[in-house]
């Protein structure tokens, strides 16, 4: 019966890490920032949990990238 009760336990800690870690995977899986500002969306996700994520969902990028870098991209 105490196994029983350590693997329920056990799957229980591997959910909540799983969903925990899960919006760490889909920002650093994304394209929609790069470099620096993805490693500090990261950050925030990890201290200040899933409203970094949130955040990340309705602002991400904060800024629009260089025309010179990606000249493809606005041109009409």
């Amino acid at each position: 019966m105490e196994l029983i009760g350590s693997l329920f336990g056990l799957m229980v800690f591997l959910l909540c890490a799983v969903i925990w870690m899960l919006p760490i995977v889909l920002i650093a899986a994304s394209s929609r920032t790069e470099g620096k500002e993805k490693a500090a969306w990261i950050l925030a996700v990890i201290f200040v949990t899933w409203f970094a994520w949130v955040f990340y969902l309705l602002l991400a990028p904060l800024k629009r990238p260089d025309e010179d870098r990606y000249p493809y991209r606005y041109r009409y």
